[in-house]
Formats: C-alpha cells, sequence, structure tokens
C-alpha cells in the first residue's frame, strides 16, 4: 500500500478489492498546516501505521481550517488529532503521536513481529 497521501478526492484503496478494502483500518488525521507539531504527527503517523499496519490502512490527511464541517463531525477540537473511523468504535488520539506504546494501546494492536 502506498504511504503517501493522495490527492483530495482519491483513495489509496482503489486497486483493491471489495473484500480486501473491508478489512482495511480507515484513520482521518486532522491537522494545522503551519504548524511543527502537525508536520511531526504526519511522519510519526505513516510510520507507525506502515509498523503495525503495513497494506492494510487508508490515511487521510487533512487540513482542519479547510475541513471544518468534517472536524465537527468527527468531534475534533484540537490539532494534530488522528481519528480512527472504521472499524468502529471511532478512537481519537491528540498529539504528534510520538508515544507509540500509547497509540498501540489506543487503537488495540499489537507490536509489528521482530524480523
Amino acid at each position: 500500500m502506498k504511504s503517501e497521501v493522495p490527492p483530495e478526492g482519491h483513495s489509496t484503496l482503489e486497486s483493491l478489492s471489495a473484500e480486501a478494502a473491508a478489512e482495511v483500518v480507515r484513520f482521518r488525521l486532522y491537522v494545522s498546516a503551519v504548524s511543527p507539531l502537525s508536520a511531526r504527527a504526519i511522519v510519526n503517523a505513516r510510520q507507525f501505521l506502515n509498523a503495525h499496519l503495513p497494506g492494510a490502512y487508508e490515511l487521510n490527511v487533512l487540513d482542519i481550517a479547510t475541513h471544518v464541517a468534517d472536524a465537527k463531525r468527527d468531534q475534533v477540537i484540537a490539532s494534530p488529532t488522528l481519528v480512527r473511523y472504521a472499524p468502529l468504535p471511532s478512537r481519537r488520539v491528540v498529539g504528534d503521536l510520538s508515544d507509540v506504546a500509547r497509540m498501540r494501546d489506543w487503537f488495540c494492536l499489537q507490536p509489528p513481529a521482530s524480523p
């Protein structure tokens, strides 16, 4: 799976079958375009998801200032915020996402297997 965020309106799941797409964990990362904390959160989110859910996630990075309605729907009040919206129940983590153990616990994930 691509680790790059696709242009708005495009999905990273275009090449997956419907069955495989149903098992994908979906995230939205709300950021502030000018914040160094948000820049770190983007890098940390991609590293975390590549390590813990390789090929099984979709990450959409949204600027909170331009996606106000989406942020309101996801009950986001701070930036950066990572929201897992599928599968339910949704979960949120606020901050630069550098605490890997907390992220694993919060999203109910196991540590990646050692090579």
